[in-house]
């Protein structure tokens, strides 16, 4: 049985006065006022992903 592999691709979004990293699998990071923490958020989402996810 073949296995899919999906791709991780985050990116941070500026809503207003916040930011927010955003994956391509679906999850969401929380509004964050610095744009350095919401870039952290999708690193640290990144790591838990695993090189497999």
């Amino acid at each position: 049985m073949a296995q899919q592999q999906h791709s991780h691709t985050t990116t941070v979004v500026e809503q207003g006065r916040f930011c927010l990293a955003r994956c391509s699998c679906g999850w969401r990071g929380p509004a964050r006022r610095a744009r350095s923490k919401a870039r952290s958020d999708a690193d640290d989402h990144l790591d838990s992903a695993g090189p497999d996810a």
